[in-house]
């Protein structure tokens, strides 16, 4: 092979679905998706692993139909996680500048001493320092403070924690289907480097990835990520209603979710009109699209508003310039988009993975967000890849920021 490449695998295990991405890597072409597998998730609840041996499955299934697809021998992958357990908080960091000059052993420093300021029970792990800004003396909204004058240098910093429990479990999951994990993404965050743009983050953008089990929000602003939360709420809740008010299965009400569902009532004639199947052998009922819309509408109206309370409990609900993105497999429930700008009063749309190449007509599905996201947060967090030519083995050679995840991964054990 001409060009040297790199194979990096997403796997986005979800409540209700597990998605693997296969990414070939290039320097001159950057990142091409080559393969993508999905299985149903039966293991997991509220984004949080209920049964080991489903999960295990399904990982199975989601990973060899990505490496029939892709011709390849996937052996290492890149994670996301969420769930309710998710915590973050913002600390300062403050050193002083020994040779009046910034030098990257002091951004170390500074970012190591927010670090060590931050409050984290003995049973929580930090998953990501994230610094936002640098201020060098009084000079403040420095990103790259390397080589400016001063005598004092001071970082605000984005610590998101994790318990250490759920994040056993899922790396035994993973381990038992055969796989090494390279590194544990927070999963707004790869979300969000699949959809938004850099104008969008500059501006201010709150961006919600609307799974199964749990709503996930990143809030940027700057450029820089300044709040993120992992609400335990999501379409699953959507589909219960349903099978609920419906007296269907549940797997019928998820059916009738995504075909008929929709986010507001005003968005559906009433003359419309579904044949419901019924349980214990009775015939199917009519109902109307509005009927089931009434039934809907009420929740995606709670989630929404969880997360506009979220958005307040950041302080940044006035800082949001661009708006709201949303993205994930509930997203695509119709009129998702104007229910979101309705309850968070925000310019709104549905995201999808862009900027990346190969299979992009399959992968540009909100469904896929997180796990072309996890490939992108490698590929432009670490732009040091191991390109290895013609080899057909997912993940190796990887250094700097998930280096130090791979480290916090095998410290878990």
């Amino acid at each position: 092979m001409a060009k040297k490449e790199h194979i990096v695998v997403g796997l986005d295990i979800g409540t209700t679905k597990i998605c693997a991405i296969v990414a070939q890597v290039t320097p001159d072409e950057g990142v091409n998706i080559i393969g993508v597998g999905s299985s149903p998730s039966r293991g997991l609840r509220k984004g949080i692993v209920v049964n080991i041996d489903s999960t295990v499955e399904s990982i199975k299934k989601a990973v060899e139909e990505a490496e029939l697809m892709a011709a390849v021998q996937i052996n290492s992958v890149y994670i996301g996680i969420a769930g309710s357990h998710i915590a973050s908080q913002t600390v300062k960091g403050v050193v002083a500048l020994k040779r009046n000059e910034v030098f990257r052993g002091d951004v170390l420093r500074a970012v190591e001493t927010a670090k060590a300021s931050a409050v984290v029970p003995p049973d929580r792990q930090v998953l990501h320092v994230l610094p936002r800004e640098f201020i060098v003396d009084d000079q403040e909204g420095i990103q790259e403070p390397v080589g400016i004058s001063g005598a004092r240098l001071e970082v605000d910093v984005h610590i998101v924690t994790g318990a250490i429990p759920p994040a056993k479990n899922l790396m035994k999951c993973v381990n038992r289907a055969g796989l090494d994990v390279v590194g544990i993404v927070l999963q707004p965050l790869a979300s969000s480097e699949a959809v938004l743009t850099d104008e969008e983050k500059g501006l201010g953008i709150a961006m919600v990835d609307l799974g199964g089990g749990t709503t996930d929000l990143a809030i940027f602003s700057d450029g820089t990520i300044c709040h993120s939360a992992v609400l335990p709420v999501g379409g699953q809740h959507i589909t219960t209603d349903l099978q609920i008010g419906l007296r269907t299965s549940l797997a019928d009400a998820e059916e009738i979710k995504v075909r008929y569902g929709s986010a507001l009532v005003s968005m559906v004639k009433e003359t419309e009109v579904v044949e419901v199947p019924s349980v214990g052998g009775r015939p199917p009922h009519p109902m109307s699209r509005r009927e089931i819309a009434e039934i809907i509408q009420p929740r995606v109206e709670e989630i929404f508003e969880l997360v506009l309370r979220e958005i307040y409990r950041s302080g940044y609900e006035g800082k949001l310039a661009a708006g709201v993105v949303i993205t994930g497999g509930t997203s695509m429930l119709e009129g998702m988009p104007d229910a979101a700008e309705l309850v968070l009063d925000l310019p709104g749309r549905r995201g999808v993975p862009y900027n990346v190449g190969g299979l992009l007509d399959i992968v540009r599905n909100p469904m896929f967000s997180t796990g072309v996201g996890l490939i992108l947060q490698a590929y432009r967090t670490d732009h040091e890849f191991e390109f290895v030519g013609g080899s057909k083995k997912a993940g190796s050679g990887l250094g700097g920021v998930f280096g130090r995840m791979k480290s916090w991964v095998l410290n878990l054990f």
